[in-house]
């Protein structure tokens, strides 16, 4: 069996989940998965130190043109 993990977009999606659990044809393993951590704490250091400042310049150029264009 695979597990895959989905994300629900409206309320009636866990309502059809849940027939589909009674039809046997699928198995519900959590309901609420929520993460305590921060996005800035997942990604800190995923980067190297050189494309950081390489991405951090590009960011700052990017600003500049769009405040000199307004």
């Amino acid at each position: 069996m695979d597990t895959v993990l989905i994300q629900l977009t409206t309320p009636k999606t866990m309502k059809l989940l849940l027939e589909l659990e009674e039809l046997h044809l699928l198995r519900v393993l959590k309901r609420n998965i929520s993460s305590d951590i921060k996005l800035s704490d997942k990604y800190a250091g995923k980067l190297s130190a050189d494309v950081a400042e390489v991405l951090q310049k590009q960011i700052e150029q990017s600003r500049n043109e769009w405040e000199s264009n307004i």
